[in-house]
């Protein structure tokens, strides 16, 4: 018997009603003959509760502890899921991380999975339990603790359980019915894709695309996982949502499948930097010790024997990065005359595979941010990937401007 996997997101399950009509859909795959794990998120809004608890207990918490609270909100969606499906007559049971287990690193708050052994769900499956429903967003470390994945772990633990069972597809319901070429709320003219290649959904979850957690399309794409994404709210159909799959599998694409964005970014430049051998390591390897996630970079000769190099971190990070260079410079490491943050900018990006063979995408998005007087700051590039930074203010124009210079609203 085939096994899919369904994850239902914090907005699917917000409440007893949704919970209701998830099950529903649960059921729906029950009946076809399906073994079905679903992963569920805590009811929305839950997570970010408990979070504000701890942090009004105790400001420099115990992380153990901050995992042993925070994962409590998947417990409690995971068993009122199971109890409804029972209501239902369909077999079903609940499991935590622990239960299963997931077994993770002992990273807590950003744990790894390393290994989901499936003995014990399979054991039940062969007992008659058609669902195992399982706590998103936890596991278990080598000591025997909680631990938690990070936020928008469920994502993870879904894809995580649908490579572990070799199951037929992992189904990802949230409230989106699907994969767009860009954010509909700026752009009206967005379209819904119908398939779309893990490279390019990877591309588009790390630049800004809020619909996937980064890590779980990395998982999705390393394990060969079908993805569905698709709304908890849509008509239930084998069409509906965005299938997330590999490049094979898409007859023909547009060369450019999609354009995302990051609004809360920051552009910082060290100014007159003294150019020599391993000056980059000694800037960076500062940084990365700091925690500061750099993105952009770029590096321009100032004058002789000097250099100016740009980069760009979330805006969140600048008081971290600023810390982390000064201190660097106090301990003789770099040596620069100035450094200048501008948090004034944004990120848009396009990305497609069709990059790879196509010629002239680069040419056609800088003349389309031109015609609309919006200056580039810093260009990136990758096979399948061209981003720029821009001022801030011109971010939606730019995002709605590159997305017709592509002709996005027209499927290949």
């Amino acid at each position: 018997m085939s096994v899919l996997v369904m994850k239902f997101g914090g907005t699917s399950v917000a409440t007893l009603d949704r919970i209701h009509r998830a099950a529903k859909r649960v059921a729906v795959e029950v009946a076809k003959g399906h073994e079905v794990i679903v992963i569920v998120s805590a009811m929305a809004g839950k997570t970010n509760e408990l979070v504000g608890w701890v942090n009004e207990t105790s400001p420099m918490y115990d992380a153990r502890e901050y995992d042993a609270v925070t994962s409590s909100g998947e417990n409690v969606t995971a068993g009122l899921m199971a109890l409804r499906l029972q209501e239902m007559d369909v077999p079903a049971r609940s499991w935590q991380g622990w239960q299963v287990p997931v077994q993770t690193t002992s990273a807590h708050g950003a744990a790894r999975i390393e290994d989901i052994p499936p003995a014990n769900i399979r054991a039940k499956f062969a007992e008659g339990m058609k669902v195992a429903v399982i706590a998103g967003f936890q596991g278990v470390s080598p000591e025997g603790r909680i631990t938690t994945l990070g936020r928008g772990g469920s994502d993870t633990t879904a894809v995580a359980f649908a490579a572990a069972f070799e199951a037929e597809r992992c189904d990802i319901y949230t409230d989106v019915d699907g994969i767009y070429t860009t954010d509909p709320r700026i752009c009206e003219k967005a379209r819904k894709l119908d398939r779309i290649a893990f490279e390019e959904m990877l591309e588009l979850a790390s630049l800004g695309a809020k619909v996937l957690q980064t890590r779980s399309v990395e998982l999705a794409m390393r394990y060969k996982v079908k993805l569905r994404v698709l709304s908890s709210f849509e008509e239930q159909s084998d069409e509906a949502g965005t299938l997330v799959c590999d490049e094979e599998e898409i007859m023909e694409s547009n060369v450019v499948a999609g354009v995302a964005y990051s609004r809360d970014e920051a552009k910082m430049t060290l100014i007159s930097v003294a150019d020599r051998p391993g000056i980059a390591s000694a800037i960076f390897g500062a940084l990365a010790d700091a925690g500061v996630n750099v993105d952009m970079i770029v590096q321009n000769i100032s004058e002789e024997g000097r250099t100016d190099m740009t980069f760009s971190c979330p805006n969140d990070q600048v008081m971290r990065a600023e810390k982390a260079v000064e201190a660097a410079r106090e301990r003789g490491d770099i040596r620069f005359n100035d450094l200048v943050t501008d948090t004034g900018v944004a990120k848009v990006s396009v990305v497609g595979i069709g990059m790879r063979s196509h010629t002239g995408v680069a040419a056609d998005m800088f003349k389309a941010l031109a015609a609309e007087g919006i200056n580039i700051k810093v260009i990136t590039t990758s096979e399948i990937k061209i981003s720029v930074l821009i001022d801030r203010k011109y971010m939606e124009l730019a995002v709605q401007a590159l997305h017709d210079a592509f002709g996005l609203d027209k499927a290949a």
